[in-house]
Parts: structure tokens; C-alpha cells; sequence
């Protein structure tokens, strides 16, 4: 009987000795993500956002123990009200007080040039990943990364970081290049796969299009994105992809309980999301970070709430007015920059104007305000152009009518009528000029900006245009918008039919 038993009992014991090797194989981890993007402001607006609630939201988290990993997903050294004077400087040393593990430059971040872009990141004491970010010979930049694996409890957790394509026509990046985001993206996985991450995270800057384009792919687990600012949680049983909002009004939990168990010496992992959206209203500002924006603001307003003239019309900033329509404010800029420039017509991008208000008559028009609306930096420029190359221009800038679009023209000294019934590239059915039709042959004087001239919003036919008026030698284009408020003391600038949309 003990014979015939022992093998028995041999297997048996076999059985749970390797039950107990898979176990010990096993490993779990708890890890949370938290998110945020496109944060401009570093005050708090009606109690809620701005970089001290960010702050409290963040230290919280971490105080709380374990694996908890801060990303920022893009766009914060651009556009605000203190960048045009700072280029972004004073974001960078906020949110090196509770710095992101992970930051994925936007597009905003090239808004004052590549030198700029540079210095911020030699400044900055957190990680930037952007795997299809490279020089101008094609090699990753300094002090960047493609990819980084952390360990939380042996669990391998990869993430790539991706920026976006688009950014040397929305920005002004000079000769660095932004390769094809899924492209560089699916690579970046496989890659992360072979150095042996069991979950694979993507944080990017990239618009809702490409977003669910990943998610569709099956390319990661998680999606961090940016850039469209929008709130939004989508989990499909296999991917996640989250976004934010803008100015860390929310910000976005991800807790994941991970399970890793080694079958056959391959390594298979499970994993469980929950979902918190994080009110930044519901929390106590960081004192700390509180403090330093305080300092800031103070020094600001001593330059910013100076009055420039009062408004005796109503001037609509928001988006669908100046991205979608003629503006009154629009017309206010394009007649600033056409009257300092001398020029024959003036064309500015709707895209541009960025405060998203609406002032009532009676308003008292400051520097601040001027700025808010202006926040880049940009300078004025005037080039030459013949009339089919001024038409070609306006069809660019109505081939997205359908949509608020940042390239919609506000113009000064033409009218234009568009019917959007037709396809893109034709919609401009009649163009005058000083009361004259415009004539294809004939030159024209075009007062413009610094981003549209390099093709900015894609306005390409600007930049072989011959420069009157070169980048180096224009003026702040904010600043000629104050002066011209000055000198007319009371605006009345109002929509008159500068654009016919049929």
C-alpha cells in the first residue's frame, strides 16, 4: 500500500509545490494616475482651478502613500496674461513645487520660439517625454525622452510620451520636427513591450481624431491626452483615455489595481480601473504655491491695470464669436495693426483673440484686458501680395466655416462675401477693396502677424510673400492694439458687414 501510494502522494505534492511557485510568481500593485492639461492660469476663477488647488490636489494624493504618478499632458507656458511678459517662467517654477512625473510638451509650450522652449525646459525639475519630438538632424533633443518604464511593487508600467503633429503649424517651433504620432506611437509600444512593461501608458498632446484612433488600434492601456480641453472618461472594457478639461478645474484619478502572473515564462497582467473626477472647488488652496501666486499677480497688476479708453459697444472676445463671424473686437485689431502699418488691408487669425469674454458698453479697457485678449507676443508684419495670392489666403481662412475655427480671417479695409454652400477653396465669391474690386494682378500692401507669417493657421501663402515689414521689425502687436485704443479714447468699433456669410 505505502508502494503504491508513494507516487501518489509524489504528484500531490509536486502539484502544490508549483501551486505555490505561481503564486509566489504573482505580484499586485496599486497604482494611481492623476491628470491634468492645458492649464493657463495659475489663479483660481470663481473658486475654482488655478495652480495652488492643483497643487493641494497633487500633495494630497501623494501624502496618501504608494504608487501615484502626476502627468501633465500638455500646454501651460502659453497663452496667459503673465507669459507675455514671463514667456511662460513663472509656470515652470509653480509647478516645480509639486513637479509632474511626467510632461508632455504642447503646442503652446513654442509659442515664443524654440530658444524660448529651451530655456523653460532647463529650468524645469520634472521628466519631458516626446518620443516624436526630434532636432532638426533628427535626433532626440537634450534632456528629453522617449519612453520610461517605473516599477511599483515589480509591476513594470510603461509610458511614452507623444506630442503633437500639428504644432509646427499651430506654434512656432522653428526647424525642430514632430513625426506622425500613431506612427511613432505604435512603435514606442512595441518597444516597451520587448524591455518587458506588463501595462502601457500613452500621455500625449494630441486632438480627439488621433485619440480614438489609439483607442481603436488597441495601441495602449491607458490614454492620458490634451489639447482639445475637454472633461472626458471613456473605458471600453480594454482601454482607458481621459482628459481633463483646461486651467485644473478637475482633475482626473485613475486608481488600477494590477495583478501580474508569470504562466509559462511569459508575463500576463490583469488590471481594474476606478475613476474619481476631482472638483478642484471642493479642496483648500496649497498656502505654499498660494503664496508665490499671490506674489506674482501683485507684481502684475502694477503693470496691467492701467486704462486705456472705454468701450461704448459691446465686444465679444468668445470663441464663436471671433473664430465663426466678424468681430467687433477682431475689427479693433485688424484696423490697430492696418493703421500702424500703413498697409492696404489687414488679416488677422480669429484664433488669436483668446480671452473668451464679452465686454458691455461702459467698459473701461485696460492693458490687462488687452493682454488677456493677446497673450502671445506676437509682432506686426506687412508684406506684399498679389490679389489671387490675398484671395487664396481668404479661402484658407473660411475653408473651415462650418466649424469655429482659429484661422477665421478679422480683417480691416476689404469686404468680403463667402458662401459656405460651396467646397473649400471656393467659397470667397467677392472681394473689394477701398471700394474697388480686387484685381488678381494687382499687388497689396497686407498687414499681418509674426505666426501667420511663417504659415501659421495655414496662411503658407504668406511666407514666400516679399516682407515689407520683417519679424525683426514690426512691433507687439498688443501694443499697437493699446495705442490705438488710446488715441480713439472711445471704441465704437462694431460689426458693419466686413464679412457677408451666405
Amino acid at each position: 500500500m505505502r508502494l503504491a501510494s508513494s507516487p501518489l502522494r509524489f504528484a500531490a505534492a509536486t502539484l502544490a509545490l508549483l501551486a505555490c511557485a505561481a503564486l509566489a510568481t504573482a505580484q499586485e500593485a496599486k497604482v494611481t494616475f492623476l491628470l491634468t492639461n492645458d492649464v493657463y492660469q495659475m489663479s483660481e476663477e470663481k473658486g475654482q482651478g488655478g495652480m495652488a488647488r492643483l497643487a493641494a490636489i497633487v500633495k494630497a494624493e501623494r501624502a496618501k502613500g504608494g504608487t501615484v504618478l502626476f502627468v501633465h499632458a500638455g500646454d501651460t507656458w502659453s497663452p496667459c496674461l503673465l507669459c507675455g511678459f514671463d514667456q511662460g517662467a513663472h509656470m515652470v517654477a509653480l509647478f516645480n513645487e509639486f513637479p509632474p512625473d511626467v510632461f508632455v510638451p504642447g503646442n503652446h509650450e513654442f509659442d515664443f520660439g524654440k530658444e524660448v522652449y529651451f530655456k523653460r525646459r532647463g529650468e524645469a525639475r520634472f521628466p519631458f517625454l516626446a518620443a516624436n519630438l526630434r532636432g532638426p538632424d533628427g535626433q532626440p533633443l537634450p534632456d528629453h525622452q522617449d519612453r520610461i518604464i517605473v516599477q511599483a511593487n515589480g509591476v513594470r508600467i510603461g509610458i511614452a510620451g507623444i506630442a503633437l503633429e500639428a504644432t509646427t503649424n499651430l506654434s512656432s517651433a522653428g526647424d525642430l520636427r514632430f513625426l506622425p504620432e500613431l506612427e511613432t506611437l505604435r512603435a514606442q509600444t512595441k518597444t516597451l513591450k520587448e524591455e518587458g512593461a506588463d501595462l502601457v501608458v500613452a500621455v500625449t498632446h494630441t486632438n480627439f481624431t488621433t485619440d480614438m484612433q489609439i483607442v481603436n488600434q488597441r495601441l495602449v492601456d491607458l490614454l492620458l491626452t490634451g489639447h482639445d480641453h475637454d472633461l472626458r472618461l471613456f473605458y471600453d472594457g480594454n482601454t482607458v483615455m481621459a482628459e481633463s478639461g483646461e486651467d485644473a478645474h478637475y482633475v482626473i484619478a485613475i486608481d488600477l489595481d494590477i495583478s501580474v502572473k508569470s504562466e509559462a515564462g511569459q508575463r500576463r497582467a490583469t488590471w481594474t480601473p476606478r475613476f474619481r473626477i476631482i472638483n478642484s472647488a471642493d479642496v483648500t488652496p496649497d498656502p505654499v504655491v498660494a503664496a508665490k501666486v499671490k506674489v506674482y499677480e501683485s507684481e502684475l497688476s502694477k503693470e496691467l491695470d492701467v486704462p486705456l479708453g472705454t468701450t461704448a459697444v459691446e465686444l465679444d472676445t468668445r470663441n464663436a464669436a471671433v473664430r465663426h463671424q466678424e468681430s467687433g473686437f477682431g475689427n479693433l485689431v485688424a484696423d490697430a495693426i492696418r493703421a500702424s502699418t500703413g498697409a492696404d488691408v489687414a488679416i488677422v487669425n480669429g484664433g488669436g483673440i483668446r480671452a473668451n469674454r464679452n465686454y458691455a458698453p461702459g467698459t473701461v479697457l485696460t492693458r490687462r484686458d488687452i493682454l488677456s485678449e493677446m497673450p502671445f507676443g506676437n509682432t506686426t508684419v506687412m508684406i506684399e501680395l498679389t490679389g489671387a495670392d490675398l484671395k487664396t489666403a481668404l479661402e484658407n481662412g473660411f475653408s473651415q466655416v462650418e466649424h469655429p475655427a482659429g484661422r477665421f480671417p478679422q480683417i480691416s479695409g476689404m469686404n468680403v462675401v463667402v458662401d459656405r454652400g460651396n467646397p473649400p477653396g471656393w467659397r470667397v465669391t467677392a472681394v473689394t477693396i477701398a471700394g474697388q474690386p480686387l484685381h488678381e494682378a494687382r499687388r497689396y500692401r497686407v498687414a499681418t502677424n509674426n505666426f501667420m507669417l511663417r504659415g501659421g493657421d495655414g496662411y503658407s501663402v504668406f511666407t514666400p510673400a516679399k516682407r515689407l515689414i520683417g519679424e525683426t521689425d514690426g512691433k507687439l502687436m498688443a501694443g499697437e492694439v493699446m495705442a490705438h485704443i488710446r488715441k480713439l479714447g472711445t471704441v465704437a468699433t462694431k460689426p458693419e458687414g466686413r464679412i457677408v456669410i451666405r
